[in-house]
């Protein structure tokens, strides 16, 4: 069973909060390290890319560039966007 340090959660829980907050509307993967550490996001953002890509691969969520998905299985380059997938 693959174990996880508190910050991965810590991330796992902002993009699913801010997916919430947002409802079908899409957010930048900077947002939610902008919201968690105001100061120094820029630091976290390779951490919130790797945990944005393990949720995606998970289906918790939709990773968009240019309005399309990208491959599940490749970190992307450039700019994208979450789409939280909602579940019930």
């Amino acid at each position: 069973m693959e174990q996880k340090t508190l910050f991965p959660y810590i991330l796992e829980t902002a993009i699913l909060e801010m997916g919430r907050i947002r409802g079908h509307t899409s957010f930048c993967p900077s947002e939610v390290v902008r919201w968690l550490y105001p100061q120094d996001w820029r630091h976290f953002m390779h951490d919130i890319q790797l945990e944005m890509m393990r949720l995606y691969r998970e289906g918790k969520l939709v990773v968009l560039q240019n309005n399309k998905a990208i491959d599940p299985l490749e970190l992307p380059v450039g700019p994208v966007r979450i789409r939280v997938l909602k579940t019930s």
